[in-house]
C-alpha cells in the first residue's frame, strides 16, 4: 500500500512518517474515551440490574437463582448481537468513515437503555416484560459490537507510531470510567434508598440519567475527523474502483488466523473482567450472604484505579512490548481467582478491596495493550472489520456465558464452589496464553500494511 506524499495544507498539523497527524490526537483520545465510557455505562448497568433486581422483576416465578440466571441469560443474548454489530458497523466503518459509525453506535445503545428505565415489568404486563427486556438488550448488545472497534482505531490511527499504545489506551480506559459511573449512582442509590424503593422504581433512575451522558458523547463525537491514515487507504480503494470491496470476506480469506488469535486473546481477559465485576455481586448477594454494598463501594475504588492503570500499561506496552504484559496478565488472573472469592466474601473491606484491585490489576496488563495489538494484526481497508469481529466473536463464548456458567458452578457442590469456577478460569487462560504465544510482537508494525490493497 503507497503512502501520500503530498504537503500538508498552510496552517494543517504536520503528519508523522507513517502520515498520522499528532495535533488533534488529544481531542480524538477525549471523544474516543466520552463515548465509549457512555457505552460501557450502559451496558454495565445492565449487568449490575440482573445481578441485583432483573431476577426478581421480571422472572418472577422462579426461584432466586433461577431468576437471575435467566437474567443473566438475556444478560448473555446482548453478547450474541454484538459480532453482528461488529460486522455490520465494521462493513460500514471500513468502506464510509469510522466516524459516522461512532455515532450511529451511540445513539442506539442511548435509546435502548433509556427505552430500558421505561419498561413495565412482569407484574404489570407479564411475558410482554422479559420480552421486551430482551429486545432492548440486544440493540445494546448490537451497538456496543459496532462501538469498541471504532473508537480503539480512532485512537489508533490518529497517535504517533512511538506512543500507540498510550493513545489506543484510552478507549479502553472508558469501559472502566463507564463501569466507574455505573457502580456510583447504584451506589449513591443504595445509600439513599431502601431495598423495597430501590426494586420499586428506583432501578430505572440510572437507565434514564444515561440520556444526559449520551447527548455529551454525541456533542464530543461529532467534532472528529477521520485518520489520514484510512483516507489514504478509501482514496486507494476508490481509485480501485472496487465497489464490491465486502470487508468481512476480506477479513476471513486473509486474515483468518488474526481473526483466531485475537479470539482466543480475549478468552481470559473477558472472563476474568466478569468474574471480578458482575459475578461477584451475584457470589455476595445469594452464596455468601454478605450483602452487595460493600462489593459495590470496592467496585467503585478499583474501576477509579483501573482507570489511571490503563493508560499507564499502554505506556509502557509501547517501551517493552505488547505480548509480555499480556502474558503476565492471562497467568495471573488463573492464579487470583482461586483466593479471589475468599477474600471478597471475608467482609472485610481491605481484603475485599484487593481481592478486586489485584484481580483488575491483572486484568488491565491484557485489556491495556489489547486495542493496540487488535488494530496492528489488520489493513487498514479491513481494520474496523478485522478487530471488531475477532474482539466481539469471542464475546459470545466468553463474557456472554461467564455469569450463566459461573453462578451455575457456584451452586454445585455444596453451594459454594469457587474452586470450579477457579478452574474455568485456568481453561481461560490457557486458551489465551496460547494464542498470545502464537501472535506475532505488533509494536512496530505499521499501520499502513494492507493485504487487501498490496
Amino acid at each position: 500500500m503507497s503512502v501520500s506524499t503530498r504537503p500538508a495544507a498552510p496552517g494543517a498539523p504536520a503528519p508523522d512518517p507513517d502520515g498520522s497527524t499528532r495535533t488533534p490526537i488529544t481531542k480524538v483520545v477525549f471523544a474516543s474515551l466520552v463515548g465509549t465510557a457512555v457505552e460501557w455505562y450502559d451496558f454495565f448497568l445492565y449487568g449490575s440490574a440482573a445481578a441485583l433486581v432483573f431476577g426478581t422483576l421480571f422472572f418472577p416465578e422462579s426461584d432466586p437463582v433461577t431468576g437471575t440466571l435467566l437474567a443473566f441469560g438475556t444478560y448473555a443474548l446482548g453478547f450474541v448481537a454484538r459480532p453482528l454489530g461488529g460486522v455490520v458497523f465494521g462493513h460500514f466503518g471500513d468502506r464510509v468513515g469510522r466516524k459516522k459509525m461512532l455515532v450511529v453506535a451511540l445513539l442506539m445503545m442511548g435509546l435502548a437503555t433509556f427505552a430500558i428505565g421505561l419498561l413495565p415489568t412482569y407484574a404489570s404486563i407479564g411475558l410482554a416484560a422479559p420480552i421486551l427486556l430482551l429486545v432492548c438488550r440486544l440493540l445494546q448488545g448490537f451497538a456496543v459490537g459496532g462501538e469498541w472497534g471504532g473508537a480503539v482505531l480512532m485512537a489508533a490511527e490518529h497517535g504517533d507510531p512511538a506512543r500507540r499504545g498510550f493513545w489506543s489506551s484510552w478507549p479502553q480506559a472508558g469501559v472502566p470510567l463507564g463501569n466507574l459511573l455505573a457502580t456510583a449512582v447504584l451506589f449513591v442509590l443504595a445509600a439513599v434508598q431502601s431495598d423495597e424503593t430501590f426494586e420499586a422504581w428506583g432501578w430505572r433512575i440510572p437507565f434514564l440519567l444515561s440520556a444526559v451522558l449520551v447527548l455529551i458523547g454525541l456533542w464530543v463525537r461529532l467534532q472528529l475527523e477521520e485518520s489520514s491514515v484510512y483516507q489514504e487507504a478509501k482514496a486507494e480503494m476508490a481509485e480501485r474502483t472496487d465497489d464490491a470491496h465486502l470487508p468481512i470476506l476480506e477479513v476471513l480469506r486473509r486474515y483468518p488466523r488474526e481473526v483466531l488469535v485475537a479470539m482466543g486473546m480475549r478468552m481470559a481477559e473477558n472472563i476474568s473482567y466478569y468474574l471480578f465485576t458482575v459475578v461477584v455481586l451475584t457470589y455476595a448477594k445469594d452464596f455468601a450472604d454478605i450483602g452487595t454494598d460493600l462489593i459495590l463501594q470496592m467496585l467503585l475504588i478499583g474501576a477509579a484505579i483501573q482507570f489511571f492503570l490503563i493508560p499507564a500499561i499502554g505506556a509502557l506496552s509501547d517501551r517493552v512490548g505488547r505480548r509480555p504484559l499480556y502474558l503476565v496478565g492471562a497467568i495471573g488472573v488463573a492464579v487470583w481467582i482461586f483466593p479471589f472469592f475468599g477474600l471478597a466474601s471475608s467482609g472485610e473491606p481491605g481484603k475485599v478491596l484487593l481481592a478486586v484491585v489485584v484481580g483488575l490489576f491483572f486484568h488491565s496488563l491484557m485489556y491495556s495493550p489489547q486495542a493496540a495489538f487488535f488494530s496492528e494484526l489488520f489493513g487498514t481497508s479491513v481494520r474496523y472489520t478485522g478487530a471488531s469481529v475477532g474482539y466481539q466473536l469471542a464475546s459470545i463464548f466468553a463474557g456472554a456465558l461467564a455469569p450463566i456458567i459461573a453462578v451455575k458452578l457456584l451452586a454445585s457442590g455444596d453451594g459454594d464452589n469457587t474452586t470450579a469456577v477457579g478452574i474455568y478460569l485456568v481453561v481461560a487462560s490457557a486458551i489465551t496464553v496460547a494464542a498470545v504465544i502464537a501472535a506475532k510482537e505488533t509494536r512496530n508494525t505499521s499501520l499502513h500494511h494492507d493485504r487487501v490493497l498490496d
